[in-house]
């Protein structure tokens, strides 16, 4: 059950993503920042959905590793986007919330497989 919805919050947020880059080079003209934080709010749902196909519990929990040090890169872009007052704090709150919760969901899911 947490995987489906690990990939669903991840979907969900890899979108969310998809929208703050449209608004951050539509209204803010910002173009470095807005791709970094597009590379790196993508890349989680996509490492994911990789390690649903994991060769072996191993592979799987290694990919899910990957995902879980992927995750922590928008929250550091999230906030820098912030700090630098391209994105308000109800912006930076309401994404930031769902990358820490993302991030929440990878921790208990790399702990899990580990047992």
């Amino acid at each position: 059950m947490s995987k489906s919805i690990l990939k669903e919050k991840s979907y969900s947020f890899a979108i969310r993503i998809v929208k703050l880059n449209q608004y951050l080079c539509e209204e803010r003209k910002e173009f470095i920042l807005s791709k970094q934080i597009l590379r790196s709010g993508t890349a989680v749902g996509a490492l994911i959905r990789e390690a649903e196909f994991g060769q072996s519990k191993a592979d799987f929990r290694n990919k899910m590793s990957i995902a879980l040090k992927e995750a922590n890169e928008p929250d550091y872009w999230l906030n820098l986007l912030k700090d630098t007052n391209y994105i308000n704090e109800k912006m930076f709150q309401s994404i930031s919330n769902d990358c820490t919760e993302l991030i929440k969901i990878l921790v208990s899911t790399v702990k899990t497989t580990k047992q």
